[in-house]
């Protein structure tokens, strides 16, 4: 799609560390409306996010941006800064996905980000390359830290839970006085195994139980 004259656009403008003075916020706003006046857009709707970080787009003003997106309100999207929207080259990534889907176009003044044109969408799939780097590093930065943890004998997955049959009765025997060594002598002579499988019960063990129980 190109952008024209009187296109009708969806201004966004975000801010976190900037929220309490508000300059971060007329910066932007007067760097959208400039680019609108240069090249003759409609400005439909301006929403802002003031004191909402830009870590992810589940903010009140980017869900309304998509909704009015969506509908067909708009057929772009301006931002002043790409940071403002989306601090993740991955969200980045999900987003442009989606307005190609919907048909609409991702303006970003600060990185020549511009899908409705040729230089401006190669701008945009550089940067979704990067993502996909992203994305390849923080796998192989997880596999690493999964296997310093295994060679070090720490169990992975999800931790195995007490039987609740074995909880109801801990609480049980909690409730009416016991003292936690009475309670963990009670399972081991009753050869109950722990929830690692291990043979013996000890108080700080039965402390834990309660404390997950709540």
């Amino acid at each position: 799609m190109s952008l024209h004259a009187g296109h009708r656009l969806c201004a966004r403008i975000s801010t976190d560390e900037q929220g309490v003075s508000g300059a971060g916020l007329e910066a932007q706003r007067r760097a959208i409306a400039a680019e609108c006046r240069r090249r003759g857009w409609e400005l439909v709707e301006t929403l802002e996010d003031c004191g909402y970080s830009a870590k992810d787009l589940r903010r009140p003003g980017v869900k309304e941006a998509f909704r009015t997106l969506e509908v067909g309100e708009a057929n772009a999207l301006v931002v002043a800064k790409l940071d403002r929207l989306s601090r993740s080259m991955i969200d980045f990534t999900a987003l442009m996905a989606k307005a190609q889907r919907q048909g609409w176009a991702l303006v970003a003044l600060d990185c020549a980000v511009d899908t409705s044109t040729a230089m401006g969408e190669a701008m945009a799939n550089m940067l979704a390359t990067f993502a996909q780097f992203e994305r390849r590093l923080i796998g192989q930065r997880t596999r690493e830290a999964l296997a310093v943890k295994k060679a070090n004998g720490v169990r992975l997955g999800r931790p195995p839970a007490v039987p609740e049959r074995v909880v109801r009765r801990i609480q049980r025997q909690r409730a009416r006085g016991d003292s936690l060594r009475a309670i963990a002598e009670s399972l081991n002579d009753d050869r109950v195994p722990t929830a690692q499988g291990g043979a013996r019960w000890y108080a700080a063990t039965v402390r834990g139980v309660l404390a997950r129980a709540g």
